[in-house]
């Protein structure tokens, strides 16, 4: 089908579009940016006036629970054209079978793009090495343990040579096991307070340090994934300034919230990794503003029950898909960032590390993925307005502006 996408103002980050032009689809492509052309009928008109016309959103870090339907609905709610799925599911992605199986079911719902990370080792137990090479052919775009721990870095060393060897991108969380257990808060003034067993920044830091090892060592291609702490982007900075082949991203909550936002033991702002301080808070902002980090929601669908318990108890995580770009838009109207540099850790900067170049941008040629929003609508997070089969977040009942009117994938609306 031929859609014209008129009367927007177009903002292409990747190829530095800020402008009021019009959008030419056919066949699920983009096709030109700009004006009509004589040569082009379309069968069907968007008019976008007021609207801001963007690449679809790509979240690189989403799970979507018991409920594929509805968060793969909630996705392009908000925006999103394409997800990342981490592999520690029930069951978790270490055999290609399990791939596809998710793959099929995702593309028979038709709605946003589904992209599986397999499993770095099998049953996720960090030891034998999974099936890295089928899991690729079933369509993992990288490899992951997702929050499970490799204990044993002879093993890590292993996978990281035998993904650099066949090109495959490995995608870390970077947390020391022995430095994180027992841990529920930010180890900090507030954890303290409330008696709660610390996280030290230096769980992440110590895990960073051997992940940029074995990277510089292997030449593999690794992203880490939700930095939380100033150290933490510097280290990132630094290697990226040095030549290894490291990118990162950063939880879209950990831009606005910090460790005193835990009040009193509320569970919605337990998260993994935590809540960390406002110097850590305000550097990750600044990373993100620098390029050196993509921002993700981090969504993780819980149920009642998992946050009505004892702060320790409650499992970390909030849902995320619709509030990731209200979010980042308040982000940049904060920052004074123009709207492109804001959209960029949503699009162009994902897409590359995912090294898609048919994702993120409107060149010509690419999958016709966009988002249209409303840059200035005001609305408010509630059970009612959030689409997700998981209603629990921090920023419930938050007032926020700017709303996803429109998604398109593959040029179809969705």
């Amino acid at each position: 089908m031929k859609i014209a996408i008129q009367n927007g103002r177009v903002v292409d980050p990747k190829n530095q579009i800020d402008r009021k032009a019009d959008v030419f689809i056919a066949d699920g492509s983009i096709v030109h940016v700009g004006v009509l052309t004589a040569d082009f009928q379309a069968e069907r008109e968007i008019d976008a006036t007021g609207m801001i016309v963007a690449p679809g959103l790509i979240d690189l870090c989403a799970r979507p629970g018991g409920h594929l339907a509805t968060e793969l609905k909630a996705a392009v709610a908000g925006g999103i054209s394409t997800l990342v799925c981490p592999p520690d599911l029930n069951p978790p992605l270490d055999e290609p079978e399990l791939v596809e199986r998710l793959m099929q079911e995702a593309a028979g719902l038709h709605l946003a793009r589904l992209l599986p990370l397999g499993a770095i080792t099998q049953n996720l137990d960090g030891e034998r090495l999974a099936e890295m090479a089928g899991l690729a052919a079933a369509g993992c775009v990288a490899f992951s343990q997702g929050k499970r721990p490799v204990l044993d870095t002879q093993a890590l060393l292993r996978a990281f040579e035998y993904a650099a060897t066949f090109g495959f991108a490995i995608w870390m969380q970077p947390q020391d096991f022995y430095l994180s257990r027992n841990g529920f808060a930010h180890d900090g003034e507030v954890a303290s307070r409330l008696g709660l067993t610390g996280i030290p920044v230096s769980a992440e830091t110590v895990a960073i340090a051997t992940f940029l090892t074995l990277a510089a060592d292997t030449g593999v291609r690794l992203h880490l994934r939700r930095i939380s702490s100033a150290t933490g982007m510097r280290m990132i900075a630094k290697a990226q300034a040095e030549g290894v082949a490291v990118t990162c991203d950063v939880g879209i909550h950990h831009l606005h919230l910090c460790e005193q936002d835990i009040g009193f033991f509320d569970t919605l702002a337990r998260f993994d990794p935590p809540l960390r301080g406002m110097k850590d808070r305000d550097a990750l902002r600044q990373g993100v503003a620098q390029g050196i980090a993509a921002l993700c929601s981090d969504h993780t669908p819980l149920s009642h029950d998992d946050k009505l318990l004892p702060f320790s108890e409650a499992k970390p995580g909030a849902t995320g898909l619709e509030l990731l770009l209200p979010l980042a838009l308040q982000w940049g109207r904060e920052a004074q960032l123009p709207l492109m540099d804001t959209l960029a850790p949503l699009t162009a900067a994902p897409a590359a590390i995912l090294g898609r170049e048919d994702l993120g941008c409107l060149s010509v040629g690419a999958c016709a993925d966009l988002c249209l929003f409303a840059p200035d609508e005001p609305w408010q997070a509630t059970a009612k307005t959030l689409s997700s089969a998981s209603k629990h977040t921090p920023f419930l009942g938050r007032k926020l502006t700017g709303k996803a009117k429109i998604t398109l994938v593959g040029g179809v609306r969705v």
